[in-house]
């Protein structure tokens, strides 16, 4: 078995472009184009162009698809409506977390399952087994789709000069069939920037053509190609958790401060509820530890794994850590103490190379956009 990283159908593309390429789960991607602050501002004033396409499709179909999803993951999948879409998760029996999923209703009784790239093998192994005994059929059609998204303010007139769907109508967390500079596409108003925007997916054939024709139609308005390094300042920022920094195995939904993912008044039994009912009675009367945002005081910025600090005690650990444009600081998500936990709390640090550096405890997300 070949260990060369996939490359996405846009591979020559990105290349043509300069942009700075890194292995990602197994594929190659772009880091950046240019400067990643200047694409991180474009998405936040203007609008962003990414290739997604590590992400990985999974397709649930058949009479008891619902029945499969609602029992093989924490959400209530039975209760989304044909052309909407839920957050979810999918976890282990004992309730930690295998990936955050985006699950999109297509039919009757065809889903689309959205996973993170590093874990789509894991959820699909994991879809198929959970498969037994129910009238569905569970497909891996990663090769299916590529998937582009446009993101930021001026995302949906750029996408509205190319389309006649009804992007007025399509709510977050919402798609629909509709054709895009003539490529048929699943256009879906979701995204991981904390900005509006659409995620577009469509057979990897035509992903040049619709790559070429949002540039066209986005120059005028400021678009520009964006890489995975400004799409993780941006989900700092918006305060998204990100798989193998604040969601793992170890950790329940409960844990990540994410409880509500997880819907106990369904019909019938899931996998992980009984150690999921167990963490959601010690998450509320005894929380170990809470996600929170952490702003710096100075210029060091944290990283992942870095110790958070408060009267000479860890109290915490950093899982994600950048400097953000938009802010004009260093930003920090840790898993901190309850004790420690609560806006505005004093005497709070992380240590940067034996260094305890003054942050301060605020509510997440840092940034939320104007509506």
């Amino acid at each position: 078995m070949s260990n060369a990283p996939r490359l996405t159908a846009l591979d020559a593309l990105h290349r043509s472009l300069g942009a700075t390429m890194t292995d990602f789960a197994g594929w190659d991607m772009p880091l950046r184009y240019a400067s990643e602050r200047d694409e991180h501002n474009a998405v936040r004033t203007k609008a962003g162009l990414f290739d997604l396409s590590h992400m990985g499709e999974i397709t649930v179909t058949g009479p008891q698809a619902a029945a499969l999803l609602d029992y093989a993951l924490v959400g209530n999948i039975g209760g989304v409506a044909t052309g909407r879409a839920r957050y979810t998760m999918i976890c282990q029996e004992d309730g930690g977390i295998l990936d955050d999923l985006i699950v999109y209703r297509l039919g009757d009784t065809e889903y689309m399952v959205v996973a993170n790239a590093s874990n789509a093998q894991i959820v699909l192994d994991a879809l198929t087994e959970r498969a037994e005994g129910f009238d569905a059929a569970v497909r891996d059609d990663r090769d299916a789709y590529a998937l582009i998204a446009v993101q930021g303010p001026e995302s949906s007139g750029i996408l509205k000069s190319l389309t006649d769907a009804d992007l007025d109508g399509l709510k977050y967390y919402a798609g629909l069939p509709g054709t895009v500079a003539g490529v048929p596409a699943l256009i879906a108003r979701t995204g991981y920037t904390g900005e509006d925007g659409f995620e577009l997916f469509v057979e990897p054939r035509h992903a040049e053509t619709l790559w070429r024709a949002l540039t066209e139609a986005g120059a005028p308005a400021g678009l520009v190609p964006c890489g995975l390094s400004c799409r993780d300042t941006l989900r700092l920022e918006a305060g998204m958790p990100l798989y193998g920094h604040e969601l793992t195995t170890s950790l329940t939904p409960f844990d990540a401060g994410l409880g509500r993912v997880v819907k106990f008044e369904k019909e019938g039994d899931f996998v992980g509820r009984k150690a999921l009912e167990a963490a959601a009675e010690r998450a509320a009367t005894n929380p170990p530890r809470k996600l929170v945002g952490l702003v710096a005081q100075g210029r060091r910025v944290p990283r992942a794994g870095m110790a958070v600090v408060a009267g000479g005690e860890v109290v915490g650990e950093v899982t994600s850590g950048a400097p953000s444009p938009t802010l004009g600081k260093p930003l920090a998500i840790a898993y901190v103490d309850a004790a420690h936990a609560a806006p505005g709390t004093e005497g709070v640090g992380v240590d940067i190379r034996g260094t305890h550096e003054p942050y301060e405890v605020v509510a997440l997300p840092f940034y939320k956009r104007q509506k």
